[in-house]
């Protein structure tokens, strides 16, 4: 049987009940609460939650509010695949980001993280292929980055990808440009170099004699609780016929560096989860592949009381706090995420 002690119970002039101290609930961590024998009207403190909850008759459920939920999203693309011989880099994937966007509590919303597209294929003058976008609910989706172009344009994305050395003599090929609201144009070729894919930060640069662009920037963003670079552009490809021509560097968030002039060397990947492009590859004998781009990720930021997310099938996430606030970071796969 509850027992009940106090030192004092008194009346207001208003007949309700007063306590001139804190009501102290029992707690009890997940674990432990789940041992107790309950009836529906139980209420304790959940140190595991960090809420007090009650019994229902069935279930314990936090004592909190059910309105809509406020949440912080980041949707961040696949980057695109940087080229082969003398290739371009690959843009960066798409960026979007919202704060304060109002969900509705056990309702289902989809979630979809973009694969990066692949690097061009040795062997010959091969493009890249453009990365994939990334979606949550009804939210406008991040576009994949724009592919890297070998000897010819490059292709458009959520910031587009470097231009490769062009075979006509004398001809130069403008960087493809990057979706409105979600990135940057590549770099245009020169001489020889490559140009670099565009980031979510700046535009890709533009190849310089023999020497490859560098990839754009990225962009920065605090969602985490830390400050983190996504988006950057892979870096284009030199040439290692006409000078032994210097790599083009992936920008800052994730982008890949081209091949450094090495004969037959390869691009490389622009880092998982981030959306940055994959580098070029460089020529002499053409067996290098551009680097694959990087994959997306999705981020969404929530009251730490605000309720438990269900996270179905088909998704890898975790989950971190940071002060009153969940972070949860979905890197690969398509599924249904709700909160209760």
């Amino acid at each position: 049987m509850s027992e009940l002690k106090t030192n004092k119970i008194s009346t207001n002039d208003g007949n309700n009940v007063a306590i001139d101290t804190a009501l102290g609930l029992k707690s009890y961590d997940t674990t432990a609460r789940d041992a107790l024998t309950s009836v529906a009207g139980d209420i304790i403190y959940n140190t595991t939650e960090g809420a007090p909850q009650f019994y229902n008759g069935s279930s314990w459920t936090n004592m909190k509010t059910y309105l809509d939920l406020d949440v912080d999203v980041l949707l961040v693309a696949g980057g695109g695949g940087g080229a082969s011989d003398r290739g371009g880099g690959g843009g960066a994937g798409g960026v979007f980001y919202a704060t304060s966007q109002s969900l509705t509590r056990n309702t289902n919303y989809t979630v979809t993280v973009g694969a990066g597209g692949n690097g061009g294929a040795g062997g010959g003058a091969n493009n890249g292929s453009v990365g994939y976008d990334s979606d949550f609910a009804s939210f406008t989706s991040a576009k994949g980055g724009g592919y890297g172009g070998s000897g010819s344009n490059a292709g458009n994305g959520g910031s587009g990808g470097g231009v490769g050395f062009p075979y006509a003599a004398g001809s130069s090929i403008q960087g493809s440009t990057g979706g409105a609201g979600y990135g940057n144009a590549g770099g245009e070729d020169g001489s020889y170099g490559a140009g670099g894919g565009g980031g979510a930060g700046s535009a890709g640069s533009a190849g310089s004699g023999a020497n490859g662009g560098n990839g754009g920037s990225g962009r920065a963003f605090t969602i985490t609780g830390s400050s983190v670079a996504y988006a950057g552009g892979g870096g284009g490809a030199p040439s290692n016929d006409n000078g032994q021509g210097s790599r083009g560097n992936g920008g800052s968030g994730g982008g890949g560096n081209s091949s450094s002039g090495q004969a037959g060397a390869s691009g490389s990947a622009g880092t998982a989860n981030t959306g940055g492009g994959g580098g070029g590859a460089d020529n002499l004998p053409r067996n290098g592949s551009g680097g694959n781009g990087g994959s997306g990720v999705v981020i969404i930021r929530y009251p730490t009381l605000g309720g438990t997310i269900s996270v179905g099938a088909g998704l890898t996430s975790s989950t971190t706090t940071d002060g009153l606030y969940k972070v949860t970071s979905f890197t690969v796969g398509t599924g249904t995420v709700s909160w209760s």
